[in-house]
């Protein structure tokens, strides 16, 4: 049996964990987690990543029928349009990261979904979206700030999706008060694919390689999960660092690279690397196909030591 970490109610709340999750852990493991242990609960349990306030009222959705070709739990939604193709869909939320860094909170957003969508096989054609912001008519500094976050997040949604080459057909906002001290970004991109050449996220085949594809990994967006899913308070402006720093140029490169390799057969699964990274895109995949996966981390590019 390992040890209990120690001052481990300081690690959680780090970690922003209940004692009631750690107590999880402990069971799922049959043992006491390390810190890695934890901080890979944390990420995968966060609101972002798992959903676990929302679930519930989501399960109430109709998600099948006989034009679904995928519902919820891959990368993507997919609907069969007939003539042999399908329509690809994503829509997210990244509201937290925008109210903290309105440009690239807003940017990498849709560059997020773009990701989801070209993974699937699909080749994204347009974007939408839907905004929420506070009061900006007052000459008063909560006014002013909503101000320099609309026009962060519509320069973040629109100069991403024109690095990329996907146009931003259609949108819409709203602004009341109620939003002042938390915004809502929500980011959609629709693509289009062949309905028989539909890829998934499956980590499927004993000794196939693992590789890990696209921008380099810096300090940006490091527990950016945990922060996504996170209440804020004053001390939220501090979180700066936390929000990833969006590539689209990288990016464009990176779908256009997907879609000439999805031409051969080499590609069993393909996962989206999303706001827990390494960590969120290698357990998804892994999980779906109910296997194993060793990822030698010291070989990941990095912009910088340390």
């Amino acid at each position: 049996m390992s040890t209990p970490l120690p001052d481990i109610e300081k690690v959680l709340k780090q970690h922003k964990l209940s004692l009631g999750d750690y107590d999880h852990i402990k069971k799922i493991l049959g043992r006491e987690p390390n810190l890695v242990e934890i901080g890979i609960f944390s990420a995968m349990w966060s609101e972002h990543c798992s959903y676990k306030s929302s679930k519930k009222h989501l399960s109430g959705f109709p998600v099948s029928a006989p034009w679904v070709i995928q519902g919820p739990g891959e990368n993507a939604g997919v609907i069969d349009i007939g003539g042999g193709y399908a329509a690809v869909f994503k829509m997210e939320s990244h509201n937290h990261p925008s109210f903290i860094e309105p440009y690239q909170g807003a940017a990498t957003g849709v560059g997020g979904i773009m990701r989801d969508v070209f993974t699937m096989g699909a080749r994204p054609i347009a974007n939408l979206n839907a905004l929420r912001f506070g009061n900006v008519l007052n000459q008063d500094d909560i006014s002013a700030h909503q101000r320099y976050l609309v026009r962060g997040v519509v320069s973040g949604i629109g100069g991403y999706g024109n690095c990329m080459g996907v146009p931003t057909i259609g949108g819409e906002t709203s602004f009341d008060e109620c939003y002042n001290g938390n915004i809502l970004v929500n980011a959609f991109t629709l693509g289009l694919a062949k309905s028989d050449e539909i890829f998934y996220g499956k980590a499927e085949g004993i000794g196939n390689p693992v590789i890990y594809v696209g921008s380099k990994t810096g300090r940006d967006g490091l527990g950016g999960a945990v922060m996504s899913s996170d209440s804020f308070t004053e001390a939220s402006k501090g979180l700066r660092p936390t929000v990833q720093v969006g590539d689209p140029f990288t990016e464009k490169l990176l779908l256009e690279a997907c879609l000439e390799l999805f031409k051969t057969d080499y590609v069993v699964g393909i996962q989206d690397m999303g706001a827990a990274g390494l960590t969120s895109s290698s357990f998804e995949m892994a999980g779906r196909a109910g296997s194993g996966m060793i990822m030698h981390l010291d070989k990941v590019p990095a912009r910088e030591e340390g």
